[in-house]
């Protein structure tokens, strides 16, 4: 292939590409964005509060920047079929300025407490005040005046939309490259968020299946891992490597965006059976908790004769998902699993697969496999 062959090829992709993509942008009052919410012509979707940081402090910036008449980054939406956007990136401008206004709803639909600015360095009068004080609606030491109030909703922020017309994936990828690095902490995180919006009963579904007590009694995660969503990692993993064609494991480029694409595939799969997966997940975790408890993922010191530390990946996708593999035809023993949990750690197969240097990539075509056939009798 010559250089203008070259050329011609990436001229015709970029021509494909574009053609996938619709969208139309303008500049709205935040009047308007207030009126879209409460007209329920706006999807914030309130699941993703819990993936984002920003503290009141953070809130209180955005509402001095509007006053400051500081230019506020555009709003990314989607456009649906029957006409709602879905905010792809600005959640938190959007829910910082409902919340301060007093509109903002959690996911059971009760308003959430409206926001109480704090002290900035341009504008430290700001602290304690409210949107307004329903005792003094023209303006008290504590609301905003009216005059202040109309500054706020006069104030535009720019949207970007993204038409209904265009690719299905478009706006998951749009919401991929926007947030990575932003204010959601984790790659699970932005899966979430992803989810809620591609399929909001699966990512119910799997959140409550995340609540399981003996799955949570296995992996028994610290706080922080648990507000980082990392239990709800640990189950998407084993929802997506439980059955997997083990010829794929060694054609994994990136883990982190593997399990993106999967998991928004499973997502997206009509014929998905939740039943059986549920089924599934469920025994594993049951057998092990009975079993091991939170011994199950921790790492066994042959010599001391006992395990220690926290959750570790390694264990869980040779045990969780070879028990998985295997549930229907289990029958092992509460005495002979523990043994056989105890064995793996001496199992050169398993501990040269893992360890300093060896990424998921390297581990899991070894450790998969590897489960299967060690939970096969």
């Amino acid at each position: 292939m010559n250089i203008r062959d070259k050329t011609d090829t990436l001229q015709s992709e970029i021509d494909q590409k574009r053609q996938e993509i619709r969208s139309d942008n303008y500049s709205t009052s935040i009047g308007e964005w207030i009126s879209l919410y409460q007209q329920g012509e706006i999807e914030i979707h309130p699941e993703f509060q819990r993936f984002f940081r920003w503290s009141d402090y953070q809130k209180t910036k955005l509402i001095e920047s509007i006053l400051l008449g500081i230019p506020i980054p555009p709003i990314f939406v989607s456009q649906r079929e029957d006409g709602i956007w879905d905010v792809v990136d600005g959640l938190q401008r959007l829910s910082t300025i409902y919340q301060f206004v007093g509109i903002l709803k959690d996911e059971e639909g009760k308003l959430i407490p409206p926001l109480t600015l704090q002290k900035t360095e341009y504008l430290p009068s700001l602290e304690g005040k409210v949107w307004e004080d329903k005792e003094h609606p023209d303006g008290s030491s504590k609301g905003f005046t009216p005059t202040q109030r109309l500054l706020i909703k006069r104030a535009k922020i720019d949207v970007n939309i993204l038409l209904k017309e265009s690719d299905p994936f478009a706006k998951y990828e749009l919401f991929q490259r926007l947030n990575t690095g932003g204010s959601i902490a984790t790659p699970q995180e932005l899966r979430n968020c992803i989810l809620v919006s591609l399929n909001p009963d699966f990512y119910r579904w799997i959140k409550k299946l995340s609540e399981n007590e003996n799955f949570q009694a296995c992996i028994a995660l610290n706080d922080k891992s648990l507000e980082e969503q990392y239990d709800i990692e640990i189950l998407c993993r084993f929802l997506v490597l439980r059955n997997i064609d083990e010829n794929l494991l060694n054609k994994i480029p990136d883990v982190d965006s593997f399990f993106t694409e999967q998991i928004q595939e499973i997502a997206n799969n009509p014929n998905f059976d939740k039943e059986l997966e549920q089924a599934a997940f469920e025994k594993t975790f049951q057998v092990l908790s009975e079993c091991m408890g939170s011994d199950s993922f921790k790492k066994y010191d042959v010599n001391k004769q006992k395990f220690y530390g926290g959750f570790m990946l390694a264990p869980f996708e040779t045990i969780a998902l070879g028990i998985g593999y295997n549930y229907l035809q289990y029958h092992l023993s509460v005495g002979e699993l523990r043994n056989k949990i105890i064995e793996i750690w001496s199992n050169p197969d398993f501990t040269s697969a893992f360890g300093r240097g060896k990424d998921a990539r390297a581990r899991l075509p070894k450790l998969i496999p590897l489960g299967r056939r060690l939970f096969s009798v």
